[in-house]
């Protein structure tokens, strides 16, 4: 480590340690001995010096000066691979990436009837808004099915979260439409690009590329989406026909198009949202005492079958509207639009199409791979990003408290994805709204699954000549009757209240995604957050406090609270020049808190301890880390005065022969 200099060098570390580097262990660490200099005692119990801490060797130099490198760059590769492969065909590994094996051997009877009535109930939810989440999609109804079945399946052996539900979203199926613009193929081959790189951020372990979208912009992009998707809806309300892509879109063609108002359409959209308001509030009720021990089995009874009617609304909605349909298009006349046929039975399974001929694209010519993939655009990133960050948001909500494995999630929803491509359906995630509802059904297990898939089956097979009496108004009833919770509301109040600047964010994510694509308008807020990010990193706070030392000595410390890098450097130099100029006394910088300086911090302490010379005046660093001592160093910065002990300053200022100047306004 350092050692003290001569009294007549410029570049001294004042300690009382006789020696403050140590042998570096075979593991390659070492004991940091330079705790021994500070007047902190963190000595363990056991008589372990230091708190038994120790530290990589990256940053260590030898007795020469030399930093230490044990092994070669190619040595360290070859080590690296030998653990990782130790490590992927170890047991825990294994365990990790096939969740089934941890929760299948101990499955019991309790856990298969908890799934039975969760997948059911699921089940239920998911096949009005799969019909539903086409047309947000842009595509034949069929489709929102066969994007349904596929992915539970795959879910229930690499999923870690029981209360995912597999399958199409309403933000999902809203960047489809951005991104494919309606086209059946693209919208196919987009699930399968998508899941590619939805399992290739997972093997890379990428899932944390999540945590730069942040609250308050997560809180902006949803609340606009579901705007969005609302707005989108009020078409099939009205009757009518709108096409766009951005809210602002959207409703200028809803205005182009308003005196074709078709009055049944409207009279049954509006009346559908609101017997759906009212059966979601029925969910809710309780009737009997209020504590659940009190209740009799009578009031239970009740109570489950309330929560049942209001949580199949949307089951039953469809099921009496889909009945009036029929009938009213058995008359001469029918006075609603229907969704219209769907094929029966499951899809042809089969890869999807590399390339397009020209009467698959919208441009009339023939479209190579490479085309389509640049006709997608950034969707092949937003759309891997935003389905994690569905999926990231239902496994927190209902973990209780346990941590949530982003790179497993990520390997399952892109294989769900790669899977669901040669079923013909488009790209999928968990949805909130259904794994509220998994959560409410006491779902046990990730099994539970298998049920919602067999009954999305079971309606592919047997149901669909009758899902075709159904009217568009109600399907976009469900739509705008759920999405509309999603608008985040109540996360203002207490943005305002922790911290107003995070409203500027999430209010600009919000403007901007629907002003403009969702892409740009996620990615706009993201770069917000960057610019807070990098503004909090250029204003440090620091603590400027006017001291005595034990001898009486009077001196100035200034505390920054985080790492010395090229954005605060200038701002840190400023305010301790004109703090040192203003009171005219010894300063102290206590660098207690900086863990790491870059090569731009190293020239600005080389330039302020030459300030500081020429004005005759002493600086002096505080319990500086070996490591950023390093760095600063480097440049061999004239009077670098380093003290590890607090006595030790009056020494210092004595060696220095300080006399006090008059005091210089700033």
């Amino acid at each position: 480590m350092y050692v003290q200099k001569d009294l007549n060098s410029n570049n001294r570390v004042f300690t009382n340690c006789n020696k403050m580097r140590t042998l570096v262990s075979p593991d390659g660490s070492y004991v940091n001995e330079g705790m021994n200099c500070s007047s902190l005692d963190i000595t363990m119990p056991n008589g372990e010096p230091h708190g038994g801490l120790t530290g990589s060797n990256e940053f260590i130099l030898s007795a020469s000066g030399q930093k230490i490198s044990p092994n070669s760059r190619i040595q360290e590769a070859n080590q690296w691979c030998q653990r990782k492969a130790r490590s992927a065909c170890s047991r825990k590994m294994l365990l990790k990436r096939l969740p089934i094996l941890r929760w299948l051997p101990v499955y019991n009877s309790t856990d298969a009837v908890g799934d039975l009535v969760a997948g059911i109930t699921v089940g239920l939810t998911v096949i009005p808004q799969a019909l539903a989440y086409s047309g947000i999609a842009g595509l034949p109804a069929a489709y929102g099915l066969y994007g349904s079945f596929v992915g539970c399946i795959v879910y229930i052996f690499l999923g870690s979260c029981k209360d995912v539900p597999m399958g199409p979203s309403a933000i999902s199926a809203l960047l489809t439409y951005q991104t494919a613009r309606g086209n059946v193929h693209k919208a196919v081959l987009l699930s399968l690009l998508t899941g590619i790189i939805e399992l290739v951020m997972g093997l890379f372990g990428l899932g944390f590329l999540v945590d730069f979208v942040s609250g308050p912009v997560s809180s902006g992009f949803t609340s606009a989406v579901s705007l969005i998707i609302v707005t989108s809806q009020i078409k099939d309300v009205l009757g009518i026909t709108a096409k766009g892509t951005t809210f602002l879109e959207i409703w200028q063609s809803i205005f182009n198009d308003i005196h074709n108002v078709r009055a049944w359409d409207t009279v049954l959209g509006i009346t559908c949202i609101a017997v759906l308001l009212i059966m979601r509030i029925v969910a809710g009720l309780k009737v009997g005492p209020h504590e659940d021990e009190l209740k009799s089995r009578k009031h239970r009874i009740i109570n489950k079958f309330m929560w049942l009617i209001g949580t199949s609304r949307n089951a039953i909605l469809v099921i009496v509207c889909g009945a009036i349909g029929y009938v009213f298009q058995s008359s001469a006349s029918a006075p609603f639009k229907l969704i219209g046929d769907i094929p029966p039975g499951l899809p042809s399974f089969e890869v999807p199409s590399f390339t397009l001929n020209a009467n698959q694209t919208s441009t009339g010519r023939d479209e190579s791979f490479a085309e389509i993939v640049s006709s997608l655009g950034s969707g092949l990133i937003v759309i891997p990003l935003i389905a994690l960050m569905e999926n990231i948001a239902i496994c927190k909500a209902f973990s209780n408290g346990k941590p949530v494995d982003a790179t497993q999630e990520l390997i399952a929803i892109g294989v769900a994805n790669v899977a669901n491509s040669f079923a013909q359906g488009f790209p999928g995630t968990g949805a909130l709204s259904r794994g509220a509802v998994f959560n409410a059904s006491g779902v046990r297990t990730p099994l539970a699954n298998i049920y919602t898939g067999a009954l999305v089956i079971l309606s592919l097979m047997f149901f669909t000549p009758y899902f075709s009496y159904i009217p568009k108004a109600t399907l976009a009833a469900i739509i705008i009757a759920a999405v509309v919770f999603m608008v985040e509301v109540k996360v203002v109040k207490p943005m305002w209240r922790t911290k107003k600047s995070d409203l500027i964010p999430g209010l600009g994510t919000f403007i901007a995604c629907l002003a403009l694509p969702l892409e740009v308008g996620i990615l706009l807020g993201v770069g917000l957050n960057v610019i807070f990010i990098l503004y909090h990193a250029a204003r440090p706070k620091i603590n400027v406090e006017r001291l005595t030392s034990p001898a009486g000595a009077e001196y100035l410390i200034i505390t920054p609270d985080r790492c010395l890098i090229f954005p605060s450097v200038d701002y840190v130099r400023n305010l301790v020049t004109k703090q040192s100029i203003r009171q005219s006394l010894p300063v102290v910088i206590d660098c207690s808190h900086v863990y790491g300086a870059d090569y731009t911090a190293a020239t600005v302490i080389e330039s302020i301890t030459q300030d500081f010379a020429r004005r005759d005046q002493p600086l002096f660093f505080y319990n500086l880390k070996p490591s950023v001592c390093a760095v600063f160093e480097g440049l061999s910065p004239v009077d670098f005065v380093v003290y590890y002990r607090e006595e030790d300053l009056d020494e210092l200022m004595k060696e220095k022969a300080y006399k006090p100047k008059q005091v210089l306004s700033a």
